[in-house]
């Protein structure tokens, strides 16, 4: 046994034994450096959460992270209030792997009035829960973040305006793999993407598919593609297909046959306005839900017509009454009717 107590004691030994947590600490940042999308990529822009938390940018909120990222404003009248409602069905389908393994993150470009407050009223309207965080901080901080990310629009943003490229950016850090996608997205592919293909994609799926088992598509009408694509992040239509949730604004079955059509016009080309006019309809659905305005989704009167023609005839179709049939049962009872008591 003294030649194991003899090598214990080598000085070799000893030198390799105190240079493993070196030779560790070593690799890591060797595989840290060998991805293009590391922190030498992302800037670690200092950022303040809605809690008033300060954070960094790739320290804290996307290092080794599953992410979806968008900026936004909080008094934004068209495009933001969709993305965040369509982000709130995302979160609604992934459940609590929010927080866990994907991570939301919504920027404002307006911090010189999104403060922390601020911020927190938004997430308290939308009802967003956790691991959806709201982060404002430095203008000029977060314009450079947007233009490294590739989400600014060179040319047409100028600080006084609020248009701004409306694209979520979602990726994995630690893969490397990032791609951009429309906010306005069916919620169940956003989900797949952030909770799947982005985890898994390494993976060769084992589901052997071919065309000769590929249903037929139906090709949907210019008014079924402006409810999916603008409407739905809101609202239903009869049931909880959409996201499997209750909409955060009214559902619209029979909407048609309940407004005036001229008011759902003007509703549906100018909220805003009929909202700044204290309409009186306008109001009451304001204050009904949650006080989450109606965005002006700067539809023009064709969209408007299809739109509105899309919803009458899905009403017509889901209330239809449904066919008389006979069944074994319902004819088995008219029989046992036609008896009289005591046979």
């Amino acid at each position: 046994m003294g030649w194991i107590r003899r090598i214990a004691r080598s000085p070799v030994l000893l030198l390799i034994a105190a240079c493993i947590p070196y030779w560790s600490a070593a690799a890591a940042q060797d595989r840290e450096a060998a991805t293009p999308w590391g922190q030498d990529y992302f800037p670690n822009t200092p950022l303040i959460t809605q809690d008033g938390q300060p954070v960094r940018f790739f320290d804290d909120l996307i290092k080794g992270k599953v992410v979806a990222i968008n900026f936004i404003f909080t008094s934004c009248t068209d495009s933001c209030p969709l993305e965040t409602a369509r982000l709130r069905q995302v979160q609604k389908v992934l459940g609590d792997r929010v927080g866990k393994d994907v991570f939301f993150y919504s920027i404002s470009i307006d911090p010189d009035n999104d403060t922390p407050t601020a911020l927190k009223q938004y997430a308290n309207k939308f009802n967003l829960g956790p691991g959806w965080t709201l982060l404002t901080g430095q203008a000029n901080d977060i314009t450079e973040l947007r233009k490294r990310l590739g989400l600014f629009i060179e040319g047409l943003e100028n600080g006084r305006s609020k248009d701004h490229n409306l694209s979520l950016l979602i990726g994995n850090q630690s893969t490397g793999r990032w791609m951009k996608a429309s906010p306005f997205e069916s919620p169940y592919i956003l989900a797949d993407r952030l909770g799947n293909s982005l985890h898994n994609w390494k993976q060769a799926s084992v589901t052997q598919n071919g065309y000769e088992h590929a249903p037929e598509i139906r090709t949907p009408s210019s008014g079924e593609q402006i409810f999916r694509t603008r409407c739905s992040s809101c609202h239903t239509l009869g049931d909880a297909e959409h996201a499997g949730a209750r909409g955060i604004g009214p559902d619209l079955l029979g909407v048609t046959q309940q407004r005036d059509r001229q008011w759902l016009v003007r509703w549906l080309k100018e909220p805003d306005q009929m909202l700044a006019q204290k309409d009186p309809l306008a109001m009451l659905l304001y204050e009904q839900y949650n006080r989450l305005a109606m965005p002006n989704l700067r539809l023009g009167d064709t969209e408007v017509a299809a739109l509105l023609s899309y919803l009458a005839e899905e009403t017509e179709r889901i209330q239809a009454p449904a066919p008389e049939t006979g069944s074994v049962v319902s004819d088995a009872l008219d029989a046992r009717a036609a008896v009289p008591p005591g046979d």
